[in-house]
């Protein structure tokens, strides 16, 4: 299985692309610049300047692009629609490193973690992109896409526990009443998701056991 995993040089893309490696995929690190993921090999480009000739011999990628300013949001949509279009009608999948604001905390799915009074304001825009994201996505039936969201607490220097419990559209909390989980148990989700192919067309949402 050949993956290719774009921003990998980012604190998940590092961690996905480290859980990848240990497992002995065949991994290909997307950059912008130096690599500095476990990866041996390497493409340098821009995500916006990737081709379908760039794309076309991996079985996956995984989209780890993520954006913090608030003038770059809109590139949530921009990026992982252009993987899209190079992606269109080929069995290749796509998975996307998505957010939590965007999971339901109702049964009818009419609220989302970004709407709830104690959200922190400050994140609000970014949950809002990653959320009018996963709209698009939904809209794309000529990809093989998985959108996965991680715990409300995602924590970069978190332990590795390698348990975690896979859940769905609403957020979802552990034995100890926590929604939770490291970047390392993440990637070890994500890798488990790119082995098993289970969840296509589909968003679907990790929390530490």
């Amino acid at each position: 299985m050949k993956i290719a995993v774009i921003c990998a040089n980012g604190r998940a893309g590092q961690k996905i692309v480290t859980e990848a490696v240990n497992r002995g995929l065949d991994v290909t690190a997307i950059v912008r610049g130096e690599n500095k993921s476990d990866a041996k090999k390497v493409i340098v480009k821009d995500i916006l300047s990737l081709t379908k000739e760039d794309l076309k011999n991996f079985d996956v990628v995984i989209d780890c692009f993520g954006a913090w300013k608030e003038e770059d949001l809109p590139n949530h949509i921009k990026t992982s629609q252009h993987l899209c279009d190079l992606l269109s009608g080929t069995d290749t999948r796509l998975l996307i490193v998505g957010g939590a604001g965007s999971l339901f905390v109702n049964k009818e799915h009419t609220i989302q973690v970004k709407d709830t009074p104690d959200f922190p304001k400050i994140f609000v825009p970014l949950a809002t992109a990653q959320a009018d994201e996963l709209v698009e996505l939904r809209k794309r039936n000529d990809v093989k896409w998985t959108f996965v969201s991680p715990a409300g607490d995602f924590q970069a220097d978190g332990e590795k526990t390698g348990k975690y419990i896979l859940a769905g559209e609403e957020l979802t909390l552990n034995s100890k009443g926590e929604s939770i989980i490291s970047y390392a148990d993440y990637a070890v989700a994500m890798i488990d998701e790119v082995i098993s192919g289970k969840n296509i067309q589909k968003r679907i949402s990790v929390v530490r056991e």
